[in-house]
């Protein structure tokens, strides 16, 4: 189970409304029961929760504290759909980073890192963590604080304790959200996250909130909702303990020797740099490949095939990759990073003739879907299921195929011609 669920939100682009302020976001809505609950469901729900309400007493959540914190929960079996729908292994990677590593992103990032630069100044020197690298994960999990995500914890976590697949996994990350709410790490019984229970602002699992979480701002309380300084250290902590190595580089895009075998690649198939080296690698500027020794353990990856950009890896985009087990996760954290540090977008083309679109691009997609007449509310860039159907209908009318209600390019520029821009 990945460490920290990224929302499908995130690649619908969100809205920049958020002040730069360090402050704890709006309480949130109380949990309701979901309709699609049947009477079996609940039944089976209530003896489910009587279950579990001996496995929290013998972990230190007595029961007064079990029936105080869980006694208005109901099922929402909405949730149990999504436990299929990752969108890291389901979105093509093109589409991916270009909704997390899109020029605003990049923008709002570095304007955290001028406004935080004391704390991250002490995160990296306590945990040994480039503060690019820490505002990457902050920004690609939560936007910079802007999405937590809207499905309250328990009632997500409770369900997915009863029903569906892995309900021992997610049984113990229930039991760990009522310690850090009896314990009062967490004070809000309502708080919100995403559908499997990643929250605040770096997206923390509760297990791993127990585990690794650290106190930063020195409150008396390891706080990842409301303070930034918890979050950032306790995400440079986690980084330093999945063997983040100081002063290396996470990998490069490479330019790959004619005659390459593809069959080398793999993120585990690891050799000595000076393997990949004897065999003509080089950067894809082509310079040599410095900041790592010679005998470094490393990969090649080819996350979109032999025809798009390849990349050697080493220890630290292992590390980053531990953060969400998904290759495309841990591109678009390294990839934001280098991005903040003021490196380009990547040189080597994506295989495909319709690339994704950032922000920017989707609000202006939806203001002309708004100018041919369709109700799709605001052009906020966030791709819902209105925005997918004017799409449709528009692909439709214009004749491209396939009709799928993907926010492109061709889409887009298809979109610009026929309003004669």
């Amino acid at each position: 189970m990945r460490h920290s669920p990224m929302l499908a939100t995130l690649l619908l682009a969100l809205p920049a409304t958020q002040a730069m302020a360090q402050a704890a976001p709006p309480a949130a809505p109380a949990p309701a029961p979901a309709p699609t609950a049947s009477a079996a469901d609940l039944a089976t729900f209530k003896g489910c929760m009587a279950r579990l309400r001996g496995s929290a007493a013998g972990k230190g959540v007595d029961g007064a504290s079990f029936d105080r914190l869980t006694s208005s929960l109901a099922p929402d079996m909405t949730v149990l759909p999504l436990l299929n729908q990752q969108p890291e292994f389901s979105t093509p990677i093109w589409d991916y980073l270009a909704a997390l590593v899109d020029q605003q992103r990049v923008d709002d990032g570095r304007a955290m890192l001028a406004g935080h630069a004391a704390t991250l100044s002490r995160v990296q020197a306590e945990y040994g963590i480039d503060p690019a690298t820490v505002v990457a994960v902050w920004g690609v999990e939560s936007d910079y604080g802007r999405s937590f995500g809207k499905r309250p914890l328990l009632t997500s976590l409770s369900t997915l304790s009863c029903f569906g697949r892995r309900q021992p996994f997610f049984q113990g990350e229930f039991i760990a959200t009522l310690q850090l709410l009896a314990r009062g790490d967490l004070r809000d019984p309502g708080i919100t996250g995403s559908w499997a229970g990643a929250f605040g602002h770096t997206q923390f699992m509760p297990t791993t909130y127990q585990r690794i979480a650290v106190d930063f701002d020195g409150d008396g309380r390891r706080d990842l909702v409301g303070s930034i300084p918890d979050a950032l250290g306790s995400t440079a902590n986690y980084l330093k303990k999945s063997g983040w190595r100081t002063g290396e580089p996470w990998g490069y895009e490479v330019k790959l020797p004619a005659g390459f075998n593809a069959s080398q690649a793999g993120r585990t198939n690891r050799k000595p740099l000076s393997a990949w080296v004897a065999q003509g690698l080089r950067r894809v500027d082509g310079s040599a490949i410095t900041g790592v020794a010679a005998d470094a353990r490393s990969a090649v990856i080819l996350p979109a095939g032999a025809s798009g950009p390849a990349f050697v890896v080493f220890r630290n985009f292992d590390a980053i990759y531990s953060y969400n087990a998904a290759e495309s996760y841990a591109f678009a954290i390294a990839h934001l990073a280098d991005r903040l540090r003021g490196g380009a977008a990547f040189v080597t083309p994506w295989p495909t003739d319709d690339p994704g679109i950032g922000r920017a691009e989707r609000r202006e997609l939806q203001t002309l879907l708004l100018g041919r007449g369709h109700a799709i509310g605001e052009a906020d860039g966030m791709v819902g299921t209105l925005t997918r159907r004017a799409i449709v209908s528009e692909q439709e009318r214009l004749g491209i195929s396939p009709a799928d209600g993907r926010a492109g390019v061709r889409i887009l520029e298809a979109l610009r011609r026929d309003s004669g821009q």
